[in-house]
């Protein structure tokens, strides 16, 4: 049976409560916890916080996936990346989610340029110096939404950092829209993928997010390529920037429906 997991980011500001019982009602096994100051996940909980947090989603039987942060590895600014870090093993995340965030200036979308670009540099001494109790998740997402261009800067962490902690959730209805069928992804991203996000979206509208089963994302295709796999799925339910979709009480039974119709 397929692992199942939700980000809360498809209820954002809603109360831990909520959280849970949205995940007990839908056989939900597993958590994206959007981390920032208006929701109950973020790095200024104390110590005391962060053992209730844990324990009460722990005690519901649910794993936390991923701390998802909104550091950008390659930017020039600083980042609280070892902050998010701390939070996601006091949590008992699996790691916390990055975007890359590469300089639109720098990028190379097919991943073909010669030598990595200076964000990709600053991306590798963030991975290099980060704490390794948890896992830095790059997101294919931004400069990084290809898998192929994915693929070049976890090689270029293989190369330079071996025995770094760094893997990807592959959002797979980014890839996607970059013109990469599921299994194109699939076999440029294997080496390093913890876990995959999806939604449906509509190649028509500039794949925009919409209600499941409603877009032509080929959820039937991406199962197919999984196969054995054993990767958790996650819906990443965008209602939080796209407050037209439906609420996550209606997109999660929707969801099982997609993926048992695929």
């Amino acid at each position: 049976m397929t692992d199942l997991a939700f980000s809360t980011l498809g209820c954002a500001g809603a109360p831990l409560d909520r959280v849970l019982e949205l995940a007990k009602g839908n056989n939900i096994g597993g958590l994206e916890l959007r981390a920032a100051d208006d929701e109950f996940t973020h790095v200024g909980l104390t110590a005391a916080e962060r053992r209730t947090l844990r324990s009460r989603i722990e005690d519901a039987g649910l794993e936390i996936l991923a701390i998802n942060s909104y550091v950008r590895l390659c930017a020039v600014e600083e980042q609280p990346l070892d902050a998010h870090l701390e939070l996601a093993a006091d949590l008992g995340a699996r790691g916390v989610r990055v975007f890359p965030g590469d300089d639109p200036a720098g990028a190379d979308p097919a991943g073909t340029a010669e030598g990595p670009t200076p964000g990709e540099y600053r991306a590798l001494d963030r991975v290099t110096t980060a704490a390794k109790d948890v896992h830095i998740f790059l997101e294919t997402h931004d400069s990084h939404s290809a898998g192929s261009r994915m693929a070049a800067l976890c090689r270029l962490l293989d190369t330079e950092t071996p025995g770094h902690n760094a893997k990807v959730i592959w959002d797979s209805a980014h890839t996607w829209s970059h013109g990469e069928t599921p299994a194109q992804a699939l076999d440029l991203l294997r080496p390093w993928i913890d876990f995959v996000q999806i939604k449906d979206s509509d190649s028509t509208q500039d794949y925009k997010p919409v209600s499941i089963g409603t877009g032509d994302y080929p959820i039937g295709r991406l199962l197919q390529a999984l196969g054995d796999t054993d990767y958790w799925l996650s819906l990443e339910w965008e209602l939080k920037w796209h407050p037209d979709l439906p609420p996550l009480d209606e997109a999660l039974p929707a969801t099982w429906s997609w993926i048992s119709a695929g």
